[in-house]
């Protein structure tokens, strides 16, 4: 069974950091395209990051570049989301999702699988 299980959420003041982690199960991740996405109360799921299949590659929106990283541990058939400099803007639920089909995306359309979420909360 595909599953993917986000950990990591939590509050945490601005200008602070957080690691969010997405275990993958039922598949191998570095066979996928693999992303994270969030969604803010009343707004769309809005791209975050993500790593191409085909060389590994790592994008990310422009909200976010220079702040966040996203990787991967292949040994560990997880991904993750190193987070820095938080601001409150960046509040909302993490999503961490893959698909197979394409190499590499930004649309959330794209992707066929989807973790649960993980709230991060950036406030004093």
């Amino acid at each position: 069974q595909v599953q993917l299980v986000e950990s990591g959420g939590g509050l945490v003041q601005p200008g602070g950091s957080l690691r969010l982690s997405c275990a993958a199960s039922g598949f191998d991740l570095d066979d996928y395209a693999i992303g994270w996405f969030r969604q803010a109360p009343g707004k769309e799921r809005d791209w975050v990051a993500c790593i191409s299949s085909s060389d590994g590659s790592t994008y990310y929106a422009d909200s976010v570049k220079g702040r966040f990283t996203i990787s991967r541990d292949n040994a560990k058939n997880t991904l993750y989301l190193q987070m820095n400099s938080l601001k409150p803007e960046d509040t909302a639920v993490y999503y961490c999702a893959a698909t197979w089909v394409f190499e590499v995306t930004m649309e959330a359309n794209d992707y066929d699988y989807w973790g649960q979420g993980t709230q991060v909360t950036v406030s004093s």
